[in-house]
């Protein structure tokens, strides 16, 4: 079987039970799909000798039958997360030949369960951006084609979006702190789940804001980001913030049945100016949504309208306080210094060279809003209104509210270049639906759910009560079912 990589999760699993197929030929035709995948820029660093030894030990459990559920699964990996002998750049020049002696949290968790690693894959630098474009590797590109335009596949996980629906693995490894796992799903057209806030450990994931920071699967459907959220999360010791609380199995929760939920629909997230396509695609979930048993009721988040100047003063605080251990005295690049130079001009010119003009302009940003004189005007005010912000999803779960539903994006996928001369705030305004989430350390789902005009792939959100990441997955599954999203990127790379 030649196609053996567009198998889903699920599919690939069984298949490998019953001994229909071994890891070694689901490895193969992901690395041969690769190859032969290089427009893309979606992997950056391949490790194909390691994915065979992989794979090789994995067909050997699933032999003995010692075999969890991802055991033989091809997977790709951000390049956010520390892989033990791997290259892990965060995609910045600043840690170009960082090779980690240790192993993330999250990837460890996934390799004991037998998951096999394809390669790293490319993101925006220190995952700030929204379309993968401030890459040290260069951009990745949208499997997905109109005419001649080459499009975004959304950031910071652009990669990992492009190589799952482009069927360059079976699922990837994604993080979001503002958006970068649902933003890139609803752009290519797959599905991508934050989960709460402490859900998967942050332990050996590279730090961009550490109160906003949540790993999460990014997979061709529903049932697949249930199987990789649970082999994914648990209480880790080395995480502060993991939280100590039992994982359960978000597979069997899939039931479809959403009858006597009640699904909100917050009346702020109508903004002005909003393209008449994804009202519809709002619309129309609503009505699969209501189909299917739930009820709909309208509800008010009244601090939305501040979430987004909220979330861009914490976000560059914590990410100029993050970057700052990148000085070129420890590991990383080190800059050439002149003579007479000493130790502050090696910094200087260090992370002059080293970080890209975004992570300059938000560590610029957020060590501003520290400073003295203006860190309550600025920062300490975004976190009384952050605190705001979480209130109102408080209140609405208080009323018996089960999840909400919102657009995931406010627009397809647009071409690449479009936004790189305009006011960043144009590119900041992509995360405008998906912030919140992360502001309210909520876990949040893109779902595929139709196509734009020119036939490029729209995705609906929805947002859980904390720690019920299996309800709102089951809700999802449900969104999934009733809306049919069958689409897959034609074949032009």
């Amino acid at each position: 079987m030649s196609d053996l990589n567009k198998l889903k999760l699920a599919e690939a699993r069984d298949a490998l039970r019953k001994g229909d197929v071994t890891s070694v030929e689901l490895t193969e035709a992901c690395l041969s799909a690769i190859e032969g995948a290089d427009a893309l820029g979606a992997y950056v660093h391949k490790t194909p000798e390691i994915a065979m030894d992989m794979a090789k030990a994995a067909d050997a459990r699933i032999k003995a039958g010692d075999a969890p559920d991802l055991c033989g699964l091809p997977l790709g990996i951000k390049d956010l997360f520390c892989t033990k002998g791997v290259a892990s750049q965060a995609a910045s020049r600043i840690l170009e030949g960082f090779k980690p002696e240790y192993e993330s949290t999250v990837t460890t968790q996934l390799f004991d369960a037998g998951a096999v690693m394809l390669g790293k894959l490319n993101m925006d630098e220190f995952a700030m951006g929204s379309s993968n474009e401030t890459s040290v590797y260069g951009n990745a590109v949208n499997p997905w084609k109109v005419d001649d335009r080459q499009l975004t596949p959304g950031g910071s996980s652009g990669g990992s979006a492009s190589a799952v629906a482009a069927d360059l693995c079976l699922a990837a490894t994604g993080t979001d702190t503002g958006g970068s796992i649902r933003q890139p799903a609803a752009f290519t057209g797959i599905t991508g789940i934050k989960p709460t806030y402490g859900r998967c450990s942050r332990w050996g994931i590279v730090a961009f804001a550490s109160s906003l920071d949540q790993a999460g699967p990014m997979t061709k459907d529903v049932r697949d980001a249930a199987i990789m959220l649970e082999a994914m999360c648990g209480h880790d010791p080395k995480d502060s913030t993991s939280a100590d609380l039992a994982v359960p199995n978000f597979e069997a929760m899939l039931t479809g049945d959403i009858k006597g939920k009640t699904i909100g629909i917050p009346k702020e997230y109508h903004m002005d100016g909003m393209p008449a396509e994804i009202e519809k695609l709002w619309a129309d979930g609503t009505e699969m949504l209501k189909a299917a048993g739930a009820k709909i009721v309208d509800i008010s988040l009244p601090h939305t309208k501040y979430a987004l100047p909220t979330y861009y003063v914490i976000a560059p605080a914590e990410a100029s306080s993050n970057l700052a251990r990148y000085d070129g005295v420890r590991y990383g690049r080190r800059a050439q210094i002149g003579k007479g130079d000493g130790i502050t001009e090696m910094y200087e010119k260090t992370r002059a060279e080293g970080f890209g003009h975004e992570v300059q302009r938000r560590v610029m940003v957020g060590t501003y809003v520290l400073s003295a004189g203006f860190y309550d005007a600025y920062y300490n005010r975004a976190r009384k209104v952050r605190t705001l912000i979480k209130k109102d999803f408080e209140d609405v779960f208080a009323q018996g509210v089960d999840a909400i539903l919102t657009p995931a994006t406010p627009s397809a996928a647009f071409g690449l270049g479009e936004m790189q001369n305009a006011d960043p705030v144009q590119m900041y305004l992509n995360d405008v639906f998906t912030v919140t989430v992360n502001l309210a350390g909520l876990p949040g789902i893109s779902v595929p759910t139709g196509l734009d005009s020119t036939g490029l792939p729209l995705g609906l959100q929805l947002i859980g009560r904390p720690w019920e990441e299996g309800d709102l997955l089951n809700t999802a599954y449900a969104l999934e079912q009733a809306a049919g999203f069958v689409a897959k990127p034609e074949k032009w790379w």
